[in-house]
């Protein structure tokens, strides 16, 4: 019978291989969004995942952050059951405000089995899209110690969104907060939306030697693996690119048989004879 001993240590293992992955090299960590994504995904041979909350939100419907507390965590739940690789969530900004807040909910998304997990400081309000510094620092602070008190190991990734929301001098906001984000117990540090190749090398040298993500979009996808390798870079992940290319091949399919009635696109759909190959094996 496997053991809830088994269960904890097979869980540890995991945790310490993403924890590897993070300190040395430079790795892709695709985003699915749903588990048939993160099987696929793993099929194709990458070493982690992360998910994506505005892939999962737009498959139920609703816009980035649109999503509540408990169907995120179920969300998250049934991806890191899915596969057998370490899975870092998108965990927004933990979906509270208050730093006691962040903890209690941070606990809820390491119980459900995460290698990792990232903390935005955005409020998602235009009047202040960015939490205070001091707060801020609260939070990640908060989340450090939610992590370590329950012994998890769980790799903690804090992200500075200036460039999403387009604060003013984005790269030296990001550079100040990611700075302190570290000294308050982040592990791993990221600023979304950063595209530059000197704007990358600076953060990555001012938080050094804690890992960096950088997120590569349509904005930035010029830029390849190993180019983003050369400037320090250890992680790199694509948000919801993964999940808006697959919208785009569906709107452009449907928009063709709606405006035209033709079905010519169909053609470059994936083949069901692979996907129900892979999907048997797991039975």
């Amino acid at each position: 019978m496997y053991s809830m001993n088994n269960a904890t240590n097979a869980r540890e293992a995991v945790i310490e291989r993403f924890r590897d992955l993070n300190t040395q090299g430079c790795f892709v960590l695709p985003n699915p969004w749903d588990i048939g994504t993160a099987v696929y995904l793993q099929h194709l041979g990458f070493k982690a995942l992360a998910t994506t909350s505005a892939g999962f939100a737009f498959s139920r419907g609703r816009p980035d952050g649109g999503v509540p507390l408990d169907a995120m965590l179920t969300h998250i739940r049934e991806v890191v059951a899915a596969t057998s690789l370490p899975v870092t969530a998108d965990f927004l900004n933990g979906f509270a405000d208050t730093p006691d807040r962040v903890a209690e909910n941070v606990a809820s998304c390491v119980a459900t089995g995460v290698a990792g997990l990232s903390i935005e400081d955005s409020t998602g309000r235009t009047d202040q899209p960015l939490y205070e510094k001091k707060l801020a620092l609260e939070r990640i602070t908060a989340a450090r110690r939610a992590i370590d008190d329950l012994g998890s190991g769980v790799i903690l990734t804090a992200r500075c969104e200036s460039f999403l929301v387009r604060q003013e001098r984005p790269l030296q906001v990001a550079l100040d907060r990611l700075v302190a984000y570290a000294e308050a117990g982040a592990d791993c540090l990221y600023a979304p939306g950063v595209t530059e190749r000197d704007e990358i090398t600076q953060i990555v040298k001012a938080v050094a030697p804690r890992p960096v993500n950088v997120l590569v979009t349509g904005f930035n996808a010029q830029l390849s693996l190993a180019q983003l390798a050369d400037l320090g870079v250890r992680r790199i992940s694509v948000g919801s690119g993964l999940a808006l290319a697959a919208w785009g091949s569906f709107i452009r399919a449907a928009r063709k048989i709606a405006d035209e009635g033709d079905f010519t696109l169909l053609g470059d759909g994936a083949k069901s004879v692979e996907l129900n190959s892979l999907f048997a094996a797991r039975d």
